[in-house]
């Protein structure tokens, strides 16, 4: 009897030394992150300091969450190649986006995502940044390290949004490229499943699925750059010199060193962990659906986006078409299908909820409205 207590006792106890396991496990990260916000306490209601604190933390942060839709796949599916080789390639398409966006726009690099060609802007740049925008970099990093796919669309420009308008556009055109992602993913995987079973699975990939599939990533990460650039650039001034341009691209450039040499760190196990994702082809075709997606959104308009849920769909749509076309544990591939699913919904949410919150901290304006939309509402 004793010794069932004991064991009682010693089990409640678990869930502390778990806790005390990840904090030692994670006490560089968790420095890291103090540090981090120590700095931003310091920096904000200054210019210059909070500008360039604020961009570091968002290039950083921006590019290892955002590892797992434009270049997961590509990561996944490249295992066997040198990292540095991989980093090569993607690091001089991204050199090549801004810097054309940069000398065709006037100094722009985001495509005209921050800045109208009328020089008005729904985001403009600070003259003195506050603690709540620096941080939102810091708060994005904490997200990534729990590989919560997240978006940096809306975690890092709602900051910076002049009004509620802002928010609600990247949001209704987030939540349409959602649907049509999963829609289209579903409908290419669920009717193409059996040829794609018995072609992908019984013969080895021709040497040209190579060249594909890294001309398709190409062309993903370059349109993603378009897309998503402006959640780095959004703490530099909308139109930069030759200096900041190179500070900026530059300081990009090597953190998708570190990124590749990584192999995209914690929050690769979102891709990682679905079907099949690893095989070049499979990654090709997931690649081809979400580049597609995003070339029409990126012309139909230049309201930035959130292109995590746009991924987030492809990935949903194809995991559930797989499940529903199986014929064998077909069953017990969607109950997992739909947890995974479920589970990504959930901290995208997640995601929506704090960069509202955070909004609504950095921005008087944007608490205002919200207290009267809810007024209303009740």
């Amino acid at each position: 009897m004793a010794k069932a207590k004991k064991f009682k006792r010693e089990d409640r106890s678990k869930p502390y030394l778990n806790i005390l396991d990840v904090l030692v496990k994670e006490r560089t990260f968790l420095a890291i992150v103090i540090i981090g916000i120590i700095m931003a306490g310091i920096a904000s209601g200054y210019a210059q300091a909070g500008m360039w604190l604020g961009f570091f933390f968002a290039a950083y942060a921006t590019v290892a969450n955002d590892s797992i839709q434009s270049l997961g796949t590509f990561i996944e599916s490249n295992k066997a190649k040198r990292w540095w080789v991989l980093w090569l390639f993607v690091g001089s398409i991204f050199l090549l986006t801004v810097g054309f966006s940069w000398v065709v726009f006037d100094g722009d690099v985001t495509y005209q995502r921050l800045l109208s060609p009328d020089g008005t802007s729904k985001y403009p740049h600070p003259e003195h940044f506050s603690f709540w925008q620096i941080i939102a970099p810091l708060v994005l990093l904490i997200l990534t390290r729990m590989r919560m796919p997240v978006s940096t669309t809306f975690l890092i420009l709602s900051v910076f949004s002049a009004d509620t308008s802002g928010i609600t556009s990247v949001v209704w055109k987030s939540w349409s490229g959602y649907i049509m992602a999963f829609i289209l993913s579903f409908l290419v995987w669920y009717f193409s499943y059996n040829m794609i079973k018995k072609y992908f699975k019984s013969r080895k990939a021709h040497g040209a699925w190579t060249a594909v599939q890294w001309t398709v990533s190409g062309t993903l990460w370059a349109v993603w750059v378009m897309q998503d650039g402006a959640n780095i650039a959004v703490f530099l001034p909308r139109q930069q010199s030759l200096f900041e341009f190179i500070i900026f691209a530059l300081t990009i450039f090597f953190g998708l060193g570190l990124l590749f040499y990584l192999r995209g760190d914690r929050i690769q196990k979102v891709v990682s962990e679905k079907v099949r994702i690893s095989d070049i082809r499979a990654a090709t075709l997931v690649d081809l659906t979400y580049v597609i997606l995003l070339i029409y959104k990126l012309f139909i308009s230049t309201v930035p986006m959130s292109t995590t849920w746009v991924f987030l769909g492809i990935i949903g749509g194809r995991e559930i078409a797989i499940s529903l076309a199986r014929t064998k544990k077909g069953k017990k591939h969607r109950k997992i299908a739909g947890k995974m699913i479920f589970r990504d919904f959930a901290y995208a949410m997640t995601g929506l909820f704090i960069s509202v919150a955070l909004a609504a901290a950095a921005n008087p304006g944007i608490r205002e409205e919200i207290g009267r939309t809810i007024s209303n509402l009740f």
